[in-house]
């Protein structure tokens, strides 16, 4: 592990709360900000590690991030303590929004607000995407399997499944032969 600063289980759940409370829809750039840039309790190389972990798991991928990074620090108790920070706040908020939504959802202005939500979501995710990928290695079998994996979903809109049941051991599989080769 090659992170400078170790978070205490307090400052786990209160990081995870923090993203939790001001992040709707697309936290991922929000997650690397706090993990990465302003905290520094992971490197780029570390996260990009965790999240390619979250993405083949079942389930949300920010929220098998912060059982990840929690566990990386404090084993069970610090993914508990990520994951209840995590979630605490937008299951609280979303139970409210559900019963303001039920009395107003025939407003035009909400249809509105709504709709221009879409955009800018997008946005966030294909601006993490790109961060991303500036950092990944310059192989040709890499850039090879990131822009196939891209035309499968992003043009030909496979199914994620049986694409991930493909592309992750094809990864694997190429990444662990070419480190045994000699240089």
């Amino acid at each position: 592990m090659e992170t400078h600063n170790i978070p205490t289980r307090r400052e786990l759940f209160t990081g995870f709360f923090g993203i939790g409370i001001i992040g709707f829809g697309g936290v991922l750039p929000l997650v690397h900000h706090m993990l990465v840039l302003r905290k520094g309790w992971l490197t780029d190389a570390e996260f990009t590690e965790l999240l390619g972990l979250g993405q083949i798991l079942p389930g949300p991928n920010v929220v098998n991030l912060s059982v990840a990074v929690g566990g990386r620090f404090h084993g069970a108790s610090g993914a508990l303590l990520a994951f209840s920070g995590l979630l605490l706040a937008p299951f609280c908020i979303a139970m409210l929004l559900v019963s303001l939504y039920q009395q107003y959802r025939g407003l035009p202005a909400l249809q509105q607000v709504l709709a221009g939500l879409a955009p800018a979501a997008t946005g966030l995710i294909f601006g993490m995407g790109l961060r991303l990928a500036a950092r990944l290695e310059r192989s040709s079998w890499c850039i090879a399997l990131a822009v196939a994996t891209f035309v499968a979903i992003g043009l030909l809109h496979w199914p994620l499944l049986p694409l991930l049941l493909v592309m992750v051991p094809l990864a694997v599989t190429l990444a662990w032969h070419l480190q045994k080769e000699p240089t």
